[in-house]
């Protein structure tokens, strides 16, 4: 390769990271307003401290299923949204943000006018039929997950989200009030305490800080705020920039609310150091979108490398290799944030894992292309870090995938030790299925026999299954131990602990099988794919049965997802056993 070459490739994984930068860069104000400033306010909500973008994100993923929609001809982000929703639920109420698939439930919610089949509904067309939903829902809710049907799903589905902006919309005032200020006004109302008594119960955050004289995590909501006030034991000093926050942007007086931001955001820096700048970093978290921008790197990377087999290879192949490192630095960063926002080892929960099996199969793809460099680790790697990455952002939809941690997982020894240790190993299994897979195709495009590259692919797989085997090895002996400190036995037979043995004992089968001459190349191959099936079942079969005391909740959604990864790996399977373009092979004449 030419320096000009060489340069050019390399140039393509810098403009990839340039890209990255920009996407983190600030927006501009919306119609005037500081909307972004206002969404790196400081909360407290579930459990922890994170800015109100987080939560407006977070909390429209759950709604919407992203994190930004179009309303009337423009963009409406999450910072602009959460503003309409607490301050303007009159404009908010009408913005088409509930998707409803399942044609029951829509029946159900459907007014006279509105066409049968539309997808996107808003809280106004849903109002009317809140209570016909509640009742549904509460029907359905005390049946197991994995027994409703799909529209008792559907129905739990559409009132969770629908309490979830509800509740949102009456957190810093009630929905239709004259607003915050006015309750302030009306502190000595007859009926204020009532007001205050619902705010409390409605409040999905707590956006007060703690002050001098309380302990540090007895953050409010404002109802708490306004009812401590109410008692005679004087105003948060927070309440009022906020009310006047609050009343200029009703007012569409931008500058009046800029100004209230900007003393709301003094009060908060005054009762919580250090909180303003942790928010602030978890904003510029948010808007860079590592693992998306990653996800979208390692797509380009190996539509590039398959470019590389058809037309200038000596250029395409390195340009994909570059993308793909460039790729990693973007997920490693990511990754790095999280740790750093989070203050977790970087695998907390089933998000986290996915985000961490891509990055693992990644950097051992990276690895395996310098040894090689045959474009197959560049291959197998961008598809693994893509395929994971996408599982990742449909697992973020669930939430807020910085949740506090359950008791028995709150620790970060473990956490750092076994939980890692043994994620390092689906990310070997994976990746050596993943060359496998690539192995299966190039048997049946490639019309020449290549008895070099085909041992250098069984040689790659053979080498990652070893590594596979003693993570995984590892990472169940320290689950084992971990499991004897919280539930005073080492091993009990649980699902989860069964499909960790299962990845252990079939990576070692494999090899044994290799050892003992029992399956020569292709044998190896198809059972390494079949590593892909245990590891997933493992990996996330646990969730699909809702049993055990590693389920952390069923995933219904997945199940249909998990079966169609089976059943493709089972194909994969068969067109690996499959003789090498079998379709061309001409049967035998009868003599």
């Amino acid at each position: 390769m030419t320096f000009v070459q060489k340069y050019l490739a390399w140039g393509a994984g810098i403009l990839a990271l340039l890209i990255a930068l920009v996407v983190a860069m600030p927006g501009g104000k919306v119609r005037g307003f500081d909307a972004a400033g206002f969404g790196n306010i400081p909360i407290l909500e579930g459990g922890r401290v994170k800015p109100l973008d987080s939560l407006a994100r977070n909390s429209l993923l759950v709604i919407h299923g992203s994190q930004g929609f179009r309303y009337e001809g423009r963009g409406i982000g999450p910072d602009e949204w959460i503003l309409d929703v607490m301050f303007r639920p009159q404009v908010a109420d009408q913005q088409p943000i509930f998707i409803i698939n399942d044609t029951e439930v829509q029946s159900l919610v459907n007014t006279e006018g509105k066409k049968l089949g539309r997808d996107n509904y808003s809280f106004a067309d849903l109002s009317s039929h809140l209570e016909e939903i509640q009742k549904q829902a509460q029907t359905a809710q005390p049946i197991a997950p994995q027994k409703r049907t799909r529209f008792q799903s559907a129905i739990v589905n559409l009132f969770d989200r629908a309490y979830l902006y509800y509740k949102l919309r009456n957190t810093l005032q009630l929905a239709g009030s004259p607003g915050l200020g006015w309750e302030l006004q009306s502190i000595s109302d007859p009926e204020a305490s009532a007001r205050h008594q619902d705010l409390m119960q409605l409040a999905q955050f707590r956006i007060l800080p703690p002050t001098a004289a309380a302990a540090p995590d007895a953050w409010q909501n404002v109802g708490e705020g306004l009812r401590v006030m109410a008692a005679g034991q004087g105003v948060h000093p927070a309440l009022v920039p906020l009310a006047r926050l609050n009343a200029a942007y009703v007012a569409n007086d931008a500058t009046s609310f800029n100004q209230a931001l900007t003393d709301l955001k003094g009060v908060v820096a005054t009762l919580k150091p250090g909180a303003l700048s942790h928010a602030n970093n978890e904003v510029i978290f948010n808007r860079a979108q590592p693992f998306y921008v990653g996800l979208s790197i390692y797509f380009v990377a190996f539509i590039v490398l398959c470019l590389s087999w058809i037309w200038k290879p000596e250029l395409l192949r390195p340009t994909a290799y570059a993308l793909l490192f460039s790729g990693a630095v973007v997920h490693t960063l990511g990754l790095a944030a999280r740790i750093i926002l989070q203050g977790r080892p970087p695998v907390t929960n089933l998000y986290s894992s996915a985000v961490f099996v891509g990055w693992g199969a990644v950097i051992l793809g990276l690895i395996v292309e310098r040894m090689y460099r045959k474009g197959f680790g560049t291959a197998v790697a961008a598809a693994a870090g893509f395929a994971s990455l996408l599982v990742a952002q449909n697992l973020g939809t669930e939430g807020d995938t910085m949740e506090m941690m359950r008791a028995v997982l709150d620790s970060n020894f473990w956490l750092a030790t076994h939980v890692v240790t043994i994620t390092i190993g689906y990310s070997g299994t994976f990746l050596a299925g993943a060359i496998a897979i690539g192995y299966a195709i190039r048997k049946h495009i490639v019309t020449k026999v290549d008895a070099e590259t085909d041992k250098a692919l069984v040689d790659m797989t053979y080498g990652i299954i070893c590594f596979a085997l003693f993570f995984s090895f590892v990472g169940t002996v320290l689950g084992g131990i971990w499991a004897d400190q919280s539930w005073g036995r080492f091993w009990g037979w649980d699902p989860k602990e069964n499909g960790a043995l299962l990845i252990v004992l079939w990576n070692a089968i494999i090899l044994h099988a290799r050892w003992a001459g029992y399956v020569r190349e292709r044998g190896t191959m198809v059972m390494a794919i079949f590593g892909n099936v245990i590891t997933a079942c493992s990996w996330f079969g646990v969730n699909m049965l809702g049993v055990g005391l590693h389920s952390y909740g069923f995933m219904d959604k997945a199940f249909y997802a998990l079966s169609l990864f089976i059943l493709s790996q089972l194909v994969f399977m068969a067109i690996c056993a499959a003789p090498a373009r079998f379709w061309e092979q001409k049967p035998h004449s009868k003599a």
